[in-house]
């Protein structure tokens, strides 16, 4: 049983709960997720299965989240499941919200928040808040492709927005900030993952689904091959002989593979029965192709 099972995960567990509870049902120890997610958020988590497990680091960073906000307030977690720390009357117009969106589009700094897992001093931060200590924590660099403002109700100051981001973005701390900006302050009120590493809401299935896929005997039909993700590379195709040597980490001569591409140096390196092996890498000064990571 390997490869990757996207999971929508539900409001309240964490991405750990998911995995304990995965462990429950598929009787495998060997799980990893790709990307964590709060508990209050939902949506898009992929979870890595038995050898799939070697690829959690190789996923596309990029993901897309739509996520529900209040402007006029603040609380200590910058989102409504927390203690309200601030209360505001401004109201802020369409207009307002507008012009101050682009500011944080590109590559930002970002105050990870206290209650997060980022570990300062090898404490997490989320341990600290909870004893009530308050430590200083350093910007971080942060990638945001896009944010789209879906609709925005200046009466109740609540909107929803999407917002497209690399690793180590959090959503929460965006509308914090652009609430700091527009001096109102402003908490996420509810948070959905539309997208993680290539998978979609419509590659993913509730545990509840998975139980059933389990009880009916057709995991196999919803645990994605792990080569997917890396379809976007050359494949290579090995002869008997190659194949077993390959496994066994032998390097190749470049020159007796059939049909490499001469111009990439990554490829998705397959057997002479067609299963996928793993990744290999050119290695042009010697004329090697040398094992990357095998997924057997």
């Amino acid at each position: 049983m390997n490869g990757i099972l996207c999971v929508n995960k539900p409001e309240g567990f964490t991405s750990f709960d998911v995995i304990a509870k995965l462990r429950g049902i598929l009787k495998i120890r060997r799980l990893g997720h790709g990307g964590t997610l709060d508990p209050m958020a939902t949506g898009v988590l992929p979870v890595f299965v038995g050898t799939a497990t070697k690829a959690c680091d190789m996923l596309d960073s990029r993901k897309v989240y739509v996520a529900d906000f209040r402007f006029g307030m603040t609380s200590d977690t910058q989102d409504i499941t927390g203690n309200i720390l601030t209360k505001s009357d401004k109201k802020v117009s369409l207009k307002e919200l507008k012009a101050v969106i682009p500011e944080f589009i590109g590559n930002i700094m970002q105050i990870p928040p206290m209650y997060s897992a980022v570990q300062v001093n090898g404490k997490r931060l989320y341990d600290l808040a909870r004893q009530g200590i308050e430590v200083e924590r350093k910007p971080r660099e942060i990638e945001v492709k896009h944010i789209k403002l879906y609709k925005y109700n200046e009466e109740t100051q609540e909107g929803t927005i999407e917002i497209c981001c690399g690793k180590g973005t959090y959503i929460r701390t965006i509308i914090h900030d652009i609430g700091e900006k527009l001096g109102c302050g402003g908490v996420m009120t509810a948070l959905e993952r539309i997208q993680s590493g290539g998978f979609a809401l419509c590659d993913c299935y509730t545990l509840d689904e998975i139980q059933r896929a389990k009880d009916e005997n057709r995991l196999e039909k919803i645990i994605i091959p792990t080569k997917y993700i890396f379809s976007g590379l050359p494949e290579i195709r090995l002869n008997e002989v190659q194949t077993r040597m390959y496994k066994n980490g032998v390097r190749l001569d470049l020159n007796r593979i059939n049909r490499i591409d001469p111009n990439a140096s990554e490829y998705s390196v397959y057997g002479f029965d067609g299963g996928f092996i793993g990744l290999g890498s050119a290695d042009r000064e010697s004329g090697c192709l040398r094992v990357l990571k095998n997924f057997i």
